[in-house]
């Protein structure tokens, strides 16, 4: 009705209500945050569509306004939502009942975990690039396959957060481990990176492990939480936007690290500069927006924009043709046993057919998978091969990663997915359900059984008090155990 009152057609009105009652019933469907199939219902439905409503409803702006072709997208959107309540409908007689990874680290071990997670998350970089400078045939694709499995640190804020509130019985969710690994991957992917995904991450897998054992946050918390996620979209969004198209003096850590602190020390004028490229006459030259008007990050929170410019092309030009698939199947072969195997970006392909500049041949464009699936088959591609993929990667991600409240391995999950979910494309769907299976499976074995051990390089070592009248293992000795008392004496 807001959507109606605030100018928008009543057909693309109609569409959104009928899109959000879907998605809250696939999501209690899913399971909701308890499961991964259920993140990523949730994400995908926010952060590519309704938050964008909301915000559209909030500024009292037509929802129509900048879309080319507004009851095709908004129709893709809510026949991909039916394709997505069918798959969690069908995935869920499928899955496990009880995670694969479910009970294979005890609560005193996640806290050994987390910290063995921190040596590994910082040093694993350093050793793949030692392996990678060597131009060996044999240790680059180990540091390559070591780049890409390394979520450590992801690892050890959340282990270190559910080991601290399990421990503490409620009270408590931050110990060194989760304030050092979310530092690092901070500096490495947001400060030097100028990564997004990276800014949030850290606190993304702080919130959902305390969300996932029910943590009570205290007032001063949600409040320093609120003022984290504006100073971030304020300030910190514009610089990682900006960061990106400032060229570091060299390739190093130090000329990327010069570069980032000059940055960082004036983020107003960072801002000001990253608002001026991005400005409303920016805007009225590339048909790829959502909002008239310049709504900084929550921009960012909706999909509508770069989706009605897919689909327009599509209704214009016809499908491109299902050859992707293809591709995606087929990039599941490791590069070790396919050496000359192709890279090939998608979303680079679909970016040049939208207007983006045909020499630019490595910039990625983010699309929801129903997009895609839209450009690539129409209608087929949403209702029919669109939902054998979403079962594939429900049944996949549910059965390694079980409930998670029990499973601290799902809330790994959980963080890929707020990011592949609503703008993955297709091409995430098919990477979460082979190599980022993987990550999650490798990550979970190693910080279940060698990051406890890793820890004690930089642990002391527990002192064993030995009670008095035993032996060191703690068994009474046997000239003590033999003893009697004396008689008393009258």
């Amino acid at each position: 009705m807001l959507l109606i009152l605030s100018g928008t057609g009543a057909l693309f009105s109609a569409l959104a209500f009928v899109f959000i009652v879907l998605a809250t019933l696939a999501f209690n469907v899913a399971g909701g945050l308890t499961r991964p199939s259920g993140s990523y219902v949730f994400f995908f439905s926010v952060l590519a569509v309704i938050m964008g409503l909301v915000v559209k409803v909030a500024i009292w702006e037509p929802a129509e306004v900048l879309l080319h072709s507004p009851v095709t997208t908004m129709g893709a959107y809510t026949g991909g939502m039916v394709a997505m309540l069918a798959a969690v409908y069908v995935s869920r007689r499928l899955s496990r009942k009880e995670g694969l990874l479910q009970d294979i680290c005890s609560t005193e071990d996640m806290g050994l975990a987390a910290i063995g997670c921190v040596v590994g998350g910082f040093g694993l970089p350093f050793v793949a690039g030692l392996m990678a400078s060597t131009g060996s045939a044999l240790f680059l694709p180990i540091a390559s396959a070591a780049g890409q499995l390394n979520r450590f640190l992801n690892m050890a804020v959340i282990l270190g957060a559910t080991y601290e509130i399990r421990k503490s019985g409620g009270t408590r969710s931050v110990n060194p481990a989760v304030l050092l690994g979310g530092t690092m991957l901070f500096f490495n992917g947001a400060f030097l990176g100028f990564s997004k995904e990276a800014l949030f991450t850290p606190l993304l897998c702080w919130l959902a492990s305390c969300a996932a054992l029910r943590y009570r946050f205290a007032l001063y918390q949600i409040v320093g939480i609120a003022l984290v996620l504006l100073f971030c979209g304020y300030y910190m969004v514009p610089y990682c936007q900006y960061g990106r198209s400032v060229d570091a003096p060299d390739n190093t850590l130090a000329g990327r690290s010069s570069v980032s602190f000059s940055l960082i020390t004036h983020l107003g004028e960072v801002r000001e500069k990253y608002r001026a490229a991005v400005g409303d006459e920016a805007r009225s030259d590339k048909g790829f927006w959502f909002f008239q008007k310049d709504e900084g990050f929550l921009d960012r929170l909706q999909m509508f924009g770069i989706d009605d410019a897919l689909n327009t092309v599509t209704d214009q030009k016809g499908a491109f043709g299902m050859s992707p698939y293809i591709f995606y199947i087929s990039s599941i072969v490791p590069r070790v046993l396919w050496k000359d195997k192709p890279s090939i970006s998608m979303g680079n392909t679909f970016a040049h057919e939208i207007g983006f500049n045909e020499d630019d041949t490595w910039t990625g464009i983010s699309f929801t998978p129903v997009a895609e699936a839209y450009h690539e088959a129409k209608w087929f591609g949403v209702l029919v091969a669109e939902p054998i993929i979403w079962i594939l990667l429900f049944v996949i991600s549910d059965s390694l990663c079980g409930d998670l409240r029990k499973s601290p391995w799902g809330i790994l999950t959980f963080a890929l997915f707020a990011h592949q979910a609503p703008e993955g494309a297709l091409q995430g769907a098919f990477y979460m359900m082979s190599y980022g299976a993987l990550i999650v499976l490798v990550v979970a074995y190693f910080s279940a059984y060698l990051m406890p051990m890793l820890s004690s390089l930089v642990t002391p070592p527990k002192r064993n008090v030995v009670p008095l009248g035993t032996d060191g293992g703690g068994r009474r000795g046997a000239a003590f155990a033999n003893a009697r008392p004396a008689p008393l004496k009258r």
